[in-house]
């Protein structure tokens, strides 16, 4: 016991002081694209890199006879749909796409996760979406989630865990996990949701009283990611209930996950 209690001693405190401070992330981690606006020409070597289609063709791209974009300009960047891989950067000869290292990346509309390039120079907000839809004050001092997934690959899942954990302890901010959808406030979405569980899924958040709020959390979650062309894929359940909150990432960072909860429940500012 007394090993334990130094061995405890010598660690010291180690929960992140959130949001007082800003976290130090590590350098591994690529954070929110931001995408510079130049002149491809023919170049479509981002769109070939992309394992996850997550380039649209910019609104200001000229098509040719198939449909498909003539590469004048940068194109627009999904994050709904990017598992942040780093394969355009690395494809682009023209150095359009940066990775700044931000966490912020939630947001509340799914339109929102859609990056424009920006000429040369200017700044990209550093959030997504700057307010929530509606009041979430109802559950400032208290949420329950039940969290579900649905036919995930469990990178999602295992940082929803790691939540818990001393360095990240999202329940110091009221927020916990349940096991049952009848004492949660909300459901948790995680995975692209595959056939055998869209029944499920939907039974999870029909048992969810009302008011309650639903997240989608990771690429899979928000368009499908990597599956959203597999027939096993099922996403109708996206068609009647929308997220009030979606967090891209493939994982999407604990960090991620807890800036977005804490903006929507009004608990903190966007700087």
């Amino acid at each position: 016991m007394l090993r334990i209690i130094k061995e405890r001693l010598h660690q010291k405190y180690r929960t992140l002081d959130y949001p007082r401070r800003e976290p130090a992330l590590s350098p591994r981690y690529l954070g929110r694209p931001t995408l510079t606006d130049v002149d491809c020409g023919d170049c479509r070597a981002c769109f070939t890199a992309c394992p996850a289609g997550a380039l649209l063709p910019s609104p200001s791209a000229a098509s040719g006879p198939s449909g498909q974009s003539c590469g004048a300009r940068t194109p627009l960047l999904d994050m709904g749909r990017c598992i942040f891989c780093g394969a355009c950067r690395a494809a682009c000869p023209k150095g359009a796409f940066h990775f700044s290292g931000e966490h912020r990346l939630a947001a509340f509309r799914r339109e929102a996760l859609r990056i424009a390039p920006l000429p040369s120079g200017v700044s990209a907000p550093a959030s997504a979406s700057p307010c929530p839809p509606r009041d979430y004050s109802l559950f400032r001092r208290s949420l329950k989630l039940r969290q579900v997934s649905a036919g995930g690959c469990n990178a999602c899942e295992a940082d929803c865990n790691v939540l818990g954990t001393l360095v990240y302890d999202l329940g110091r901010f009221g927020i916990e996990f349940t096991a049952s959808p009848r004492h949660a406030d909300g459901v948790v979405v995680s995975g692209p949701v595959t056939a055998n569980m869209a029944e499920a899924l939907e039974i999870c958040y029909d048992a969810v009283a009302e008011p309650k709020i639903l997240v989608a959390c990771g690429s899979e979650a928000c368009s499908g990611g990597l599956f959203a062309d597999s027939r096993a894929v099922d996403r109708t359940f996206f068609d009647t209930h929308t997220p009030d909150l979606w967090l891209p990432g493939a994982p999407t960072h604990p960090m991620t996950y807890i800036d977005g909860m804490m903006n929507l429940l009004g608990r903190k500012t966007r700087q």
